[in-house]
């Protein structure tokens, strides 16, 4: 419960802060926010007037703003070059279908719930199916006629839509082997279950400054890229208290890169909900809400600094003084899970690598069949666009990785194809300049074809963003692209990446997470993206030092070495 404020004074200006400066709305966002009920009372009319009345019922408060609050999007218009993607308005670049995101917490999901998304996709989103990096399906070309039934499929099996975006508590990220893998710390599905129950859809956190990102894991390779959540909960080892959590606030990538930092705290697997409760609740309150593009945690976390955080955490949210903690061990094992591993049952969980995250709704549907023909009834998604299978028969796992091969699933990727990802991009997205899937798919082809052979016992992560928002989180990769339109020598636009280098998170070949490098001036067009990644790879190839990783590489190079 919060308690009455003692540690603020009064600012000079007001940020739109609830605690200190009150809750007038500041901007428009704030308006409709507060306005014609709670954003979540959209649901009503979405199965009352608009799914009857169709698309132009949908007033733009509602269509623009609180939908986002039932994971719908609408997506980008087809045929708008990415030129005209910052000059045209949302009702412009707008089509009348939908992005749709279905919750999933911990990317946990039956083989039910993964054959009723394959049903849903090729029934109402054209066989749309993509894996995201927050561990959730999206789906697209969703009419708003056909969103109370899909509801009512998805809510029949224990899934849904709700706060899948908006400014609230988004879809929690979880380890993809909670409660299987031999070497787990401790298993975080309790901990998710009751922050799902108790507060996904309260009212009260229905109106963040910003969306909130939560990540938990108590797996050893750090699996949920922790350092860029706004809270993210890391299973560790207290000498008296036993396995619980350390606790991170304040990271987040878009175009204001920043890591997350430890409070110093350690959570109890019992305080860990609260201190969940806590901080979104201290989001809430404290978070800027006057300046939009300044309203995320880690501009909180950036001014207080997280000794402040944890005080106000402790006095006016949970009421008592969290113990000192130890921080995480350095990640072991690689935190995709690709490949076949066996679980602490004997059984075994098959990582596997569809490229960029693409399905469709046939091969959903066709994957549900074959992991229930392996022995198993559950599966996974993951942060990094893969998916896990789990609890498969021993005897079974060849036929497993036969069947799903044709889909586009693979168990064995090539390296490029196992650690390569990609946004959306102009496809559907509203906010991107460039095609990403595509680009990335084609590139991720040629380098397989022009780099086979190449021996590199380390990994070059390549991640693909349509924008500078980073949904692909380019500052944390190997080589990261950020999509732009650049004139060319005739004053016609083209589209090309501007290259960031050397990033990465928590993993078995570094200990700490670290932003990329930008290569002053370069920018890659979209049709020499093979040739690029080639080029810089083989120059790492040939110029590394024995155990070098790529980002170790990048901060030694030369600049010329890396164009």
């Amino acid at each position: 419960m919060h308690q009455t404020q003692t540690t603020t004074t009064t600012p000079t200006r007001s940020n739109g802060q609830w605690a200190i400066d009150g809750h007038a709305p500041l901007n428009h966002n704030e308006e409709f926010k507060a306005a014609d009920g709670r954003p979540l009372d959209v649901r009503e009319r979405v199965e009352q007037v608009y799914a009857r009345e169709g698309f132009d019922s949908i007033p733009s408060d509602d269509l623009h703003g609180r939908l986002r609050w039932w994971g719908l999007y609408t997506q980008r218009k087809q045929g708008i070059e990415g030129g005209r993607t910052g000059s045209l308005t949302p009702d412009e670049l707008s089509d009348r279908y939908f992005m749709m995101r279905i919750r999933t917490d911990g990317g946990a999901l039956t083989t039910e719930q993964l054959r009723e998304i394959g049903r849903i996709s090729t029934e109402f989103a054209r066989g749309t199916a993509d894996i995201s990096d927050r561990q959730n399906f999206q789906l697209h070309w969703i009419r708003i006629e056909d969103v109370p039934e899909i509801w009512r499929r998805l809510e029949a099996l224990g899934l849904g839509t709700t706060e899948a975006c908006g400014d609230t508590p988004r879809v929690i990220l979880g380890s993809p082997l909670a409660g299987v893998a031999a070497d787990e710390i401790i298993d975080p599905t309790p901990v998710i279950e009751t922050i799902v129950r108790r507060w996904i859809g309260d009212p009260e956190l229905a109106n963040l400054p910003r969306k909130f990102k939560t990540a938990i894991t108590g797996h050893p390779s750090l699996d949920v890229v922790h350092e860029i959540n706004d809270i993210s909960l890391v299973g560790v080892v207290h000498p008296e208290l036993g396995a619980g959590y350390d606790i991170w606030v304040g990271g987040g990538l878009s175009t204001a890169p920043r890591l997350a930092e430890r409070l110093g705290a350690f959570a109890t697997p019992e305080q860990a909900p609260e201190v969940w409760h806590g901080v979104v609740s201290l989001f809430r309150d404290y978070g800027y809400r006057k300046v939009r593009n300044k309203a995320r945690l880690k501009f909180l976390v950036a001014d207080w600094g997280p000794e402040k955080v944890r005080r106000v955490l402790e006095e006016e949210y949970l009421g008592y003084a969290l113990a000192e903690g130890p921080a995480p061990a350095p990640a072991s094992g690689n935190g995709d899970h690709v490949g076949v591993h066996e679980q602490k049952d004997g059984r075994r969980y098959v990582g596997l690598a569809p490229t960029v995250g693409r399905l469709s709704g046939p091969s959903v549907v066709a994957l549900a069949d074959a992991a229930e023909a392996a022995g198993s009834r559950r599966v996974r998604l993951t942060p990094h666009q893969k998916l896990v299978v789990l609890d498969v028969d021993p005897a079974s796992v060849d036929a497993l990785v036969a069947a799903v091969e044709p889909l586009g699933l693979r168990a064995s990727p090539s390296p490029f194809r196992r650690h390569t990802m990609a946004c959306t991009g102009i496809e559907f997205c509203k906010l991107a300049f460039v095609n990403t899937k595509d680009a990335a798919r084609e590139t991720v082809d040629e380098l397989e074809r022009r780099l086979d052979g190449l021996d590199l016992d380390v990994p070059v992560r390549l991640h693909v963003n349509g924008c500078p928002n980073s949904c692909a989180r380019i500052q944390v990769a190997d080589i990261g692209l950020k999509g732009q339109v650049a004139k060319a020598a005739d004053g016609s636009d083209e589209f090309a990446f501007q290259v960031h280098l050397g990033g990465g998170l928590a993993s078995d070949e570094r200990d700490e997470a670290g932003l990329g490098r930008t290569v002053r001036g370069l920018k890659v067009l979209a049709t020499e993206l093979p040739d690029y990644v080639e080029r810089v790879v083989r120059t790492f190839a040939g110029a590394r030092v024995d155990g070098e990783t790529f980002s170790e590489w990048v901060r030694r190079a030369d600049e010329e070495a890396l164009r």
